[in-house]
């Protein structure tokens, strides 16, 4: 058997913003981590590839102009290529689409500022993907993207393994193409495994060499931070002692023994796009899934909610984002420095395992620019006179029944004003099933759905207590505004840990129902908090046609079909990770139909950042199906006591 060369590259991580790092660290940094890697490639003349922020970069210059010059000369030399990022390492499928644009351009500047070159291949930020965000990087003059092979091919078991082995086309949402480089986690794992002294050098070896086929293959070695070698970050307990012995020595060592390999070929990442590779390569993929729709590097503990929903606070801190990008899209004063600043207060670095001092700076830089941002208020169409239909409201004991001209809906007084039953259309509606509604205990014949299912509702869960939620008997204060005609019901709901007041507005001009939900509690726990969540009736769509539909990160939205999917978005990866996956909703909805309807679920991130979740399982001959929206998620990054009062408005629109 004829052994063919594998192609061997490496993209090395830089982040100076490093969250469980202190600004006061980083010459430390520069010197053991950066300019080790440097080194490496300069005196054993290693190819490899060096991806970095704008922002880092700034810094590093900043703190030792040297090391900049190094790289230029480097790259110069044809010894390292630059991979880019964007001027911070914000999540792409968590921000709008002219945030991204704008953050890939100011990194850009950076790049041609400090070293004279474009970069054309980009590492994908935190290996958060989404099909919407492809033209993004095709419209920035980016060829190739860099995402993680491993966590994205467990979602496709359709793909033969050699793809794991050449370059592929990720698809965007608008069907264009962009040349897809893989990271492989297991490969980097291996290499930090032999640079902690956890792996003999034998061993790696004989990892890299079974990766050897009778077809040329490329592989990644590494695709992960710098700032682990001979660094200790600090972030885990599980960290690695720092030795005697050198980390990037073990590392010297390893690479000089491959290069001395004759199958393998020790490569930059953009001359493993010239090889000629099997059937296998440049295949157009779609890395997205219904059950997976933003696919996150390594396991799939880190899924977007880690950016969105956990941290120590990245629910208020993303809506102080989103109130600041709401302010300088509309303010024509705005400049280039304030759009390059929120790029940089949108960085993920702030989200996760951010340092308590470094988390005290953060805040008080945010608040100098979000103090005066105030969210655009709802446009609700504006009236004058009586409005032409006067709505019906009617209400017995259990249920409150309301009638407008745009929307039907009854809803559980016994159940905290949960929906029993929407329609939209209102009085014409009479002969149509509802939309939405309640499916009651024993609906579905399947134990593990054998509960009462409603709509409209808050569920508020600590591990290991009772769940808390807002279906108590209420008996509400309804009134009908004299101008427009809109039906407002409200009441407060007395729970274990505090109030919960809720004011729902049934429109009689739109075909909607706003829930505006405030909670006066004392939280000091880790736990989850889903609001919104909206029940179809199976009875009312054609299931086999079910789709969902939202932004993530993209100017246009993706649409997933859901016939013969098991969808859990918020289903718990384990005792540590509340929900396996979530999608962006970066332009503020998502949406659930067939082809003739669809419901919507909306919300006002400037109020507060949710995300949203879909779940979608057949059940025999009927269809289990729920859109929900979350507050509030906890995962490794999760920092208890730091909500000593949960108190901001929850509000969220059903629309048809």
């Amino acid at each position: 058997m004829t052994m063919r060369s594998l192609f061997a590259y490496s993209v090395f991580h830089l982040n100076i913003c490093f969250s469980s790092i202190d600004e006061d660290k980083r010459p430390q940094l520069v010197e053991k981590c950066y300019w080790p890697l440097l080194r490496l490639a300069d005196d054993l003349d290693v190819p490899i590839g060096l991806e970095a922020s704008g922002y880092t970069l700034e810094e590093i210059h900043r703190i030792d102009p040297s090391w900049i010059a190094r790289l230029k000369s480097l790259i110069d030399r044809g010894v390292v290529e630059l991979i880019g990022s964007g001027y911070s390492q914000l999540i792409g499928p968590l921000v709008p689409a002219d945030i991204s644009r704008a953050n890939l351009s100011f990194g850009h500047e950076v790049y041609q500022r400090l070293l004279g070159t474009r970069p054309t291949t980009a590492l994908v930020n935190e290996q958060a993907y989404s099909c919407g965000i492809v033209p993004i990087y095709l419209e920035s003059g980016y060829d190739t993207i860099i995402m993680d092979y491993d966590n994205v091919a467990s979602f496709h078991a359709e793909w033969p393994k050699s793809y794991r082995f050449a370059p592929q086309r990720a698809v965007g949402v608008d069907g264009s193409e962009i040349n897809l480089l893989w990271t492989n986690t297991i490969a980097f794992q291996k290499l930090q495994r032999l640079a902690h002294n956890e792996l003999p050098l034998s061993d790696y070896l004989d990892f890299v060499s079974a990766q050897i086929g009778e077809e040329e293959r490329c592989l990644a070695l590494y695709g992960n931070d710098v700032e682990i070698f001979d660094f200790r970050p600090g972030r885990l307990a599980t960290e690695a002692d720092l030795g005697d012995h050198s980390e990037w020595e073990r590392l010297r060592e390893a690479y000089g023994e491959l290069a001395k390999n004759p199958n393998v070929a020790l490569s930059l990442p953009r001359d493993v796009l010239s090889r000629t590779y099997t059937y296998t390569a440049a295949e157009p993929l779609r890395l997205e899934t219904p059950e997976y729709p933003v696919p996150v590097k390594k396991q799939q503990k880190y899924n977007i909610t880690r950016w969105a929903v956990t941290g120590r606070d990245d629910s208020k801190i993303n809506a102080a984002c989103w109130r600041i990008y709401k302010k300088l899209r509309s303010d024509r004063s705005a400049t280039q420095e304030d759009w390059r600043e929120l790029c940089y207060l949108w960085s993920s670095d702030f989200r996760t395992h951010i340092t308590p001092k470094r988390w005290s700076d953060f805040q008080n830089r945010l608040s100098q620019h979000v103090c005066h941002s105030k969210t655009e208020v709802e446009a609700r169409p504006e009236q004058t006179g009586e409005t032409a239909f006067v709505p019906i409201v009617s209400e017995d004991e259990k249920t409150v029944r309301v009638t407008t001209s745009a929307v039907r809906v009854e809803f559980s007084k016994r159940r905290g004003l949960a929906i029993e039953n929407l329609w939209f259309g209102g009085a014409e509606s009479h002969n149509r099933p509802p939309v939405c509604r309640t499916l009651p205990h024993g609906y579905f014949d399947d134990i593990r759905l054998g509960a009462d299912w409603y709509s409209g509702l808050s569920v508020f869960e600590v591990p290991g207590e009772a769940k808390v939620t807002d279906l108590e008997r209420v008996q509400p204060h309804v009134e009908i505004d004299p101008k427009n005609g809109d039906v407002r019901l409200s009441a407060m709901i007395e729970t274990r840990l505090g109030p919960i007041r809720k004011v729902i507005t049934v429109s009689n001009s739109l075909r909607s129902v706003h829930f505006n939900t405030s909670f006066g509690w004392q939280i000091d726990k880790t736990a989850c908090l889903r609001i919104g969540g909206i029940t179809l009736n199976p009875e009312a769509f054609n299931t086999d046609e079910l789709t969902y539909r939202t932004h993530n990160g993209g100017p246009d939205w993706e649409e997933f079909a859901l016939k013969g999917k098991v969808v859990d978005h918020g289903a718990p990866i384990s005792l540590q990770v509340s929900a396996n996956c979530a999608v962006g909703m970066t332009e503020e909805w998502i949406d659930i139909g067939d082809k003739d309807q669809r419901v919507r679920l909306s919300a006002d991130h400037g109020k507060s950042t949710v995300a949203g979740l879909v779940t979608h399982k057949p059940v025999g001959d009927k269809t289990f199906c729920r859109l929900s929206l979350t507050a509030l998620e906890f995962d490794e990054t999760r920092r208890s006591g730091q909500h000593a009062i949960f108190g901001p408005e929850l509000s969220f629109t059903i629309s048809g």
